[in-house]
C-alpha cells in the first residue's frame, strides 16, 4: 500500500501529540500523577467566621493576623453589611449559593491552600508563633487528637466531656479530665487540618465551636487544650440593642444547627437542659405513623425526648382528670409494659394507652362534653379531648397544634370478661378477665403514680405472649425488629 505525503504528515502529527500527552502524564519526576487532590502547602490559614454584621472588630482582627503574615479568609453567608473595609490580601468567601457561581465549598482547596486552618473569633489578636505551636501540638499529638484549642483573653478554657446519644437525640456535657476533652467552655481559637474541616458535613456552620465539637464527637476525635492564650481586643461596650440582636441571632443559629445535627436536647455540665424539639405551640416531631412504625424507628432512632416529655405531661394530666372524676382507668398495652420494665414510657413509643370503664365515661366532664357534642373540646390547660375517628374510643392531645396523645379505650364487662366495641387488629388487642381489675393497683409511671391491673406480668403475657416483659419488641416486628438497630 502506498502512503501519500498527506497521510504521512497526518500520522506524524498524531504521533507527536501522543508523545507530548505521554510526557505530560509522566511528569518531570518520571512517575504518573496521583489521583488524589493536591496536598496543601505548609502553613495555617485564618478563617474569620463568628462575627456580626452590625457590631464587629472584623477589620482590626483581619489586619492583625494578616500582619503575621498568614493567609486570612473572611467567611460569611453574604457580604457584610454595612460594608467592612478589609485589608489588602484578605479575601472574602461567600457561602450562600448563587445561580451564577459554582457551589462555594465544592472545591475548598481553591480557597484554603494550607494544610491547617484556624477558626478565630472576632476581636482576637495574634501572638507571633502561637498558631505554629498549635499546629505542632496537633501533629505531635497521639491517639485521636484532631483539634487544638487555645483561649482568647484572660479566662482559661474549661475542658468538657461530650457524649452523644444519637438514638435518644441527646448531647450530654460533663466535666472533662485533662487530656480527655471533647469540647471546651469559653472563647477559643480552634485549629485543625484543612482536610478534616472540609470532610465534615457542616464545616462552617455557626456557632462554629459547637458545630465542630459535636461533629468531632460523632467521629471520636479528641481535643487538646493549649495553656497559652491569644489577647482579646479592647472594644467599646455593645449597645443594648446590639446585645439583644446578638442573643436572638445566637439562639436562632443554635436551634438551626441542632436541627441539622439531629439533636433535640442538650444536657449541660451544670445539669441544665436546652430543648430544641417540639412544644405545645408546634407540631410534633414526626408525621403520621404507618404500619405502627414511626419514621424515626426506620432511621435507627427512638422517640424524640421532647415528644416523650409531652406524652408524660399529657398522661399525668389525663389520669389526674380521670381520678378527680372517679373514672376507673388502668394502664394498657405498651404503656403498661413500659411501667413494668422502666416505670416510664417505652423509649420508642409514640402514644400512651389507658383502658377505662365505659360506664364511667359520663363522670368526666370533658369526655361527657365530647360524647354529647361529637366535637373536640379544649380544656383550661390547652389539652384537646376528642372522639377518635377510627372507632369507639377517645383521644386526648397535648394541644391543638401538637397531636401527641393519650388514647382512652372504653371496656365493659360481659360475663366476667372485659370487652369493647372497637378492635383495630393489633396483636395485643384482646379481651381479658375482669379479675385483673379487681382490684387495680398503683404503679410508678412517667414521673407519677398510675393505676394498673393487679397482676401486670400475667396481663402482659396474655396480651403480648410469654416473655413479653423480658423480651420487648418494636410495635411492628414485621417492619423493624428491636435487634436490627
Amino acid at each position: 500500500m502506498r502512503v501519500t505525503p498527506c497521510q504521512a504528515a497526518l500520522a506524524g502529527a498524531i504521533g507527536l501529540n501522543l508523545l507530548l500527552l505521554y510526557c505530560t502524564w509522566r511528569g518531570p519526576g518520571g512517575s504518573p500523577p496521583s489521583c488524589r487532590p493536591p496536598r496543601g502547602v505548609p502553613g495555617v490559614t485564618v478563617l474569620l467566621r463568628d462575627f456580626e454584621d452590625f457590631e464587629n472588630d472584623l477589620t482590626g482582627t483581619a489586619r492583625s493576623f494578616a500582619s503575621l503574615p498568614v493567609p486570612v479568609l473572611v467567611v460569611a453567608e453574604t457580604a457584610p453589611y454595612p460594608p467592612v473595609p478589609l485589608p489588602a490580601g484578605v479575601n472574602l468567601l461567600l457561602l450562600r449559593p448563587a445561580a451564577d457561581r459554582p457551589p462555594p465549598l465544592a472545591r475548598p482547596e481553591l480557597h484554603v491552600r494550607t494544610r491547617h486552618v484556624a477558626l478565630v473569633p472576632d476581636g482576637t489578636r495574634p501572638v507571633p508563633g502561637l498558631l505554629e505551636r498549635m499546629r505542632d501540638a496537633l501533629e505531635e499529638g497521639a491517639g485521636d487528637t484532631r483539634l487544638v484549642a487555645a483561649p482568647v483573653g484572660s479566662v482559661p478554657l474549661r475542658c468538657l466531656e461530650l457524649r452523644l446519644e444519637a438514638r435518644a437525640w441527646t448531647a450530654r456535657y460533663g466535666p472533662g479530665a485533662p487530656g480527655l476533652c471533647r469540647a471546651v467552655e469559653g472563647t477559643a481559637v480552634l485549629l485543625l487540618r484543612t482536610r478534616d474541616l472540609f470532610a465534615l458535613p457542616f464545616p462552617l456552620t455557626r456557632p462554629v465551636p459547637t458545630a465542630l465539637f459535636v461533629q468531632a464527637a460523632f467521629r471520636g476525635w479528641g481535643l487538646r487544650v493549649m495553656p497559652a492564650a491569644f489577647p482579646a481586643a479592647r472594644r467599646p461596650p455593645v449597645s443594648p440593642h446590639g446585645r439583644w440582636k446578638t442573643e436572638n441571632l445566637a439562639e436562632t443559629r443554635r436551634r438551626r444547627l441542632m436541627r441539622d445535627l439531629g439533636i433535640k436536647r442538650e444536657v449541660l455540665a451544670d445539669g441544665r437542659e436546652r430543648w430544641y424539639g417540639c412544644s405545645k405551640e408546634t407540631a410534633r416531631c414526626f408525621g403520621t405513623v404507618h404500619a405502627r412504625t414511626p419514621q424515626y424507628l426506620l432511621a435507627g432512632r427512638w422517640t424524640p425526648p421532647c415528644c416523650l416529655r409531652a406524652l408524660r405531661e399529657t398522661a399525668r394530666h389525663v389520669t389526674g382528670a380521670l381520678e378527680a372524676a372517679g373514672v376507673r382507668y388502668w394502664l394498657e398495652g405498651g404503656s403498661l409494659l413500659g411501667a413494668v420494665r422502666l416505670g416510664d414510657i417505652i423509649p420508642w413509643d409514640y402514644d400512651v394507652d389507658l383502658g377505662i370503664y365505659r360506664e364511667d365515661v359520663g363522670k368526666c366532664r370533658w369526655l361527657a362534653a365530647v360524647a354529647a357534642a361529637g366535637e373536640p373540646v379544649e380544656d383550661a390547660e390547652g389539652f384537646l379531648w376528642e372522639k377518635a375517628a377510627e372507632g369507639d374510643f377517645y383521644r386526648v392531645h397535648y394541644s391543638r397544634s401538637n397531636r401527641l396523645h393519650v388514647d382512652l379505650w372504653p371496656f365493659y364487662p360481659r360475663g366476667g370478661v372485659m370487652t369493647k366495641d372497637t378492635w383495630l387488629g393489633h396483636p395485643q388487642d384482646v379481651e381479658f378477665p375482669e379479675s385483673f381489675l379487681r382490684p387495680r393497683v398503683p404503679m410508678p409511671f412517667a414521673g407519677f403514680t398510675a393505676m394498673a391491673p393487679n397482676n401486670a406480668r400475667a396481663f402482659l403475657e396474655l396480651k403480648f405472649g410469654p416473655g413479653a416483659v423480658e423480651n420487648p419488641e418494636y410495635p411492628n416486628p414485621a417492619i423493624k425488629r428491636l435487634g436490627q438497630d
